[in-house]
């Protein structure tokens, strides 16, 4: 019997030639930090389901986005938590606004950051959901249509406070388009628009609930998020959202579907965004502090893979320590 001629272990058996042949790479560049920011805070707050993730005031926001800009992360997406809910998410309108007080002091003291504001209604809403709810003798329906105004108004607001991208994450029809058009006849025309077109409807989505407060008071989000079981419907999500105005397009979760973020980047030919979810931070943490998996090793193997599967964009609450492990 003669030797084998192929031997793949020989580029396997030293450290340098694993690093000279390896084909995914992550970088710092790649991550966005999500930061929370709740009105009436005098101090952060740990979200109990996301151990190390915090509630912010917005100084602190501030801090977190000057030590995120340290450690060479380009970016970060802010989600706010407001005091007062309504029915017309009122309070994501206006100068006074969480977020718009967030967005001018980071523009003012991390000029070089780029600015990401989450586009959701779901926790300025009363209710929990995304969008204008009307009552129904089967339960509620997303009023789709009455919502594209308030999402517009916000994408304006947030804007006009210096977000360099909005990101909308409502699944409203039409609600790039009409974002599009709002900034566009406001002539702010350099907002760039990162759209959660591919969202699907996750168990992995739970701690997120939390860290927001948005509860839905009745039912849940399966009538306007994706059906985990279709994967031409998302191909179907981000194409219009494309044509409506998109510029990046953004996938969660992430971990379960390294499928759909391949078929997104070998269909489209824009910037792809895999959102690292709540409930696969909290999953993991759980079981590293159990001893069961290694922290540090089960997030760079799973944030490789979002970059295998095609992703130019990670969104993760891991950013920080990314960071600090690449460095």
């Amino acid at each position: 019997m003669g030797f084998p001629s192929q031997r793949p272990k020989r580029l396997r058996h030293l450290e340098g030639l694993r690093n000279l042949v390896r084909e995914t790479s992550l970088s710092t560049s790649d991550l966005v930090m999500p930061l929370f920011i709740k009105e009436g805070l005098s101090e952060k707050s740990e979200i109990p389901s996301m151990p190390g993730i915090y509630q912010m005031t917005v100084h602190e926001a501030i801090g977190a986005a000057k030590e995120a800009a340290g450690l060479g992360i380009p970016a970060v997406i802010l989600s706010g938590i407001p005091k007062r809910k309504d029915e017309t998410a009122s309070s994501a309108l206006g100068k006074a606004g969480i977020i718009q007080r967030t967005i001018d002091g980071i523009r003012n003291k991390v000029p070089g950051i780029i600015v990401i504001a989450e586009i959701c209604c779901r926790q300025y809403m009363s209710h929990g959901h995304c969008g204008v709810v009307r009552e129904t003798e089967r339960g509620f329906r997303i009023e789709n249509d009455c919502t594209l105004e308030i999402l517009s108004k916000i994408a304006l607001s947030y804007t006009e406070a210096g977000a360099n991208v909005v990101a909308p994450g409502d699944m409203i029809d039409g609600g790039i388009r009409a974002i599009r058009t709002a900034l566009d006849e406001a002539g702010r025309y350099e907002a760039a628009i990162m759209s959660y077109a591919v969202q699907y409807n996750s168990s992995f989505d739970r701690p997120l609930r939390d860290a927001v407060e948005s509860t839905p008071k009745i039912g849940d989000s399966s009538s306007y998020f994706m059906d985990y079981c279709n994967a031409l419907e998302a191909m179907k999500e981000a194409r219009l959202d494309i044509e409506e105005g998109a510029d990046i397009i953004l996938v969660k979760p992430a971990l379960a579907y390294g499928d759909i973020i391949q078929r997104v980047r070998e269909n489209f030919e824009v910037p792809v965004a895999a959102c690292n979810a709540s409930g696969e931070y909290a999953m993991v943490k759980a079981a590293a502090a159990n001893g069961w998996l290694d922290e540090k090793s089960t997030v760079m193997e799973t944030l490789h893979s979002f970059k295998r599967a095609g992703a130019d964009i990670i969104v993760t609450y891991w950013s920080k320590e990314v960071a600090e492990w690449l460095s």
